[in-house]
């Protein structure tokens, strides 16, 4: 069965980005969201397997959307995105829980390594 994607990011060309990867390496993007409230809605809506998280973001950032999420499911899988120079908020992300991280912009292979692991 697919690993069921939850893609966030409130960039509409780097969500398009993430799920085009995903989708032509056997995964299944289930839903995306442009915030963290949506990420968080989704995330309890939808259930993913694993979620990729952007790190800024409006109305609730990728940080605390991934506190609130590790809320609701302790176990959840979640790979942050961030752009060049962010490495302190990534730390505060890998604290928070998230697995792992990608840095933008892209490399397929890069978002490939960082969600098997994450699932893995």
């Amino acid at each position: 069965m697919a690993v069921r994607v939850l893609v966030v990011d409130d960039a509409a060309f780097m969500r398009m980005m993430v799920k085009d990867i995903l989708s032509k390496n056997g995964y299944e993007v289930v839903g995306e969201a442009e915030n963290g409230m949506k990420a968080l809605e989704k995330y309890q809506e939808l259930k993913p397997d694993l979620t990729t998280m952007d790190i800024t973001m409006p109305e609730m950032d990728g940080i605390s959307a991934v506190k609130e999420i590790r809320k609701v499911d302790p176990n959840a899988k979640i790979v942050m995105c961030s752009a060049m120079g962010q490495q302190a908020m990534v730390i505060e992300a890998i604290q928070a829980g998230a697995r792992d991280f990608i840095v933008k912009p892209f490399q397929a292979d890069r978002v490939l390594e960082a969600v098997r692991k994450a699932v893995g």
